[in-house]
């Protein structure tokens, strides 16, 4: 496992700084960036970090293992690679990237509605395991067409996302007049020409487009046109008149995203989904948000009606490790994955995985905790 992490890059703050080197200012600052102030996103990880654990250095103590289950499938770790938009903007072909790492490394890989590669696509490389995330379209046809695609394609979860009632308002990318392909401003130009390898590989694999919207979606959209398709075409907002359909349509496991509180929680209970992911959209949408780690605390009390897992904000093994102390079952990372194959191109995923990988087997050997569902044992509250 060690000899995939490269010991340049040995740390996700190192993977952060070779990508910013790496990639245009525009589409850094969109994979970077949260809304607002950045108020949600700083927030995110720094109270992540003042949950601490408790080692039992003098029980018996065998071996540990990273391997646990979540919605009744196995998997070598307990974390998987959050759905993020716009994947080929940020870094050539980094969704295949990290889709062929996950299924390599046997860890979920979940596909957004909005990134640069299709359903069938996904499915191909993951053969039929990568989730997919969706969402959730005005039209009731379209719903279902985009449904019936993921079914064909064998995904075996779906993920509607509730944390999008209205587009982000992210002054960076305001500023960098960001678009899918690229604003050829004079400013962006002379970006691109300054990150010669990440355009030499848009060239190789060609301008990134949402390769899952295709069929439905006119090209060239720059930012504003981009909020005007998203909210005219798909609605962000859920409640039960719109997920009971979709409960009734789609025969695998169902997972909302973008859990925050107590009371939805209890909602998606009664709606019938299998699992929620507690997030706030990596602190993409609300800049006044709880943090994912306080909003946790108030939900792991229903851990034995629906499973309950998390992402936004984290960044490292120990991270993971605080995070399923606190009563997560399982946890997903989106920015942390972007970094490592911005930073290292086609070897990125494997890097990433198998160093965070061993980052948390170090934690749970140095707590003495054999079993990734003891975590909590360990917690100090």
């Amino acid at each position: 496992m060690t000899s995939e992490i490269s010991s340049r890059f040995p740390s996700m703050d190192d993977l952060r700084e070779r990508a910013k080197n790496r990639v245009p200012q525009f589409a850094f600052e969109y994979l970077d960036g949260g809304c607002n102030e950045d108020v949600s996103i700083i927030r995110n990880t720094a109270e992540i970090r003042d949950v601490q654990l408790q080692p039992r250095y003098l029980r018996n103590f065998g071996e540990s293992s990273t391997r646990t289950k979540v919605l009744g499938m196995e998997f070598d770790a307990p974390f998987g690679i959050s759905p993020v938009g716009l994947q080929g903007l940020m870094w050539p072909n980094s969704p295949e990237i990290l889709a062929k790492a996950a299924h390599k490394h046997n860890v979920p890989f979940i596909l957004s509605t909005v990134t640069t590669m299709s359903i069938e696509r996904a499915s191909e490389l993951t053969e039929g395991k990568a989730w997919f995330q969706l969402y959730n379209p005005v039209d009731d046809a379209l719903r279902d067409d985009i449904i019936d695609r993921a079914e064909a394609a064998g995904c075996p979860v779906l993920v509607l996302l509730c944390d999008v009632p209205t587009f982000g308002y992210r002054p960076r990318d305001i500023r960098n007049g960001l678009a899918l392909p690229p604003k050829m401003s004079v400013k962006n130009i002379l970006q691109i020409l300054g990150k010669p390898t990440w355009a030499y590989n848009t060239l190789k694999y060609g301008q990134p487009t949402f390769q899952t919207l295709k069929p439905y979606t006119p090209e060239g959209l720059n930012l504003k046109q981009l909020g005007q398709f998203m909210d005219k075409t798909f609605s962000g907002r859920l409640n039960a008149e719109k997920i009971k359909p979709i409960r009734d349509k789609w025969k695998g496991k169902l997972v909302l995203k973008g859990v925050a509180s107590e009371q939805d929680t209890k909602d998606a209970i009664d709606m019938g989904f299998d699992g929620i992911i507690v997030s706030n959209h990596g602190g993409r949408q609300l800049d006044a948000a709880q943090s994912t780690i306080n909003s946790l605390r108030e939900i792991t009390q229903y851990g034995d009606q629906i499973e309950i897992m998390m992402d936004s904000g984290l960044r490292s093994g120990p991270d993971i490790a605080r995070a399923m102390a606190s009563g997560a079952k399982f946890t997903f990372m989106g920015r942390s994955f972007m970094y490592g194959a911005a930073a290292l191109g086609n070897k990125g995923g494997d890097h990433t995985i198998a160093m965070l990988k061993t980052q948390f087997k170090q934690v749970m050997d140095q707590l003495c905790c054999e079993r990734v569902e003891d975590l909590p044992n360990h917690l100090i509250k």
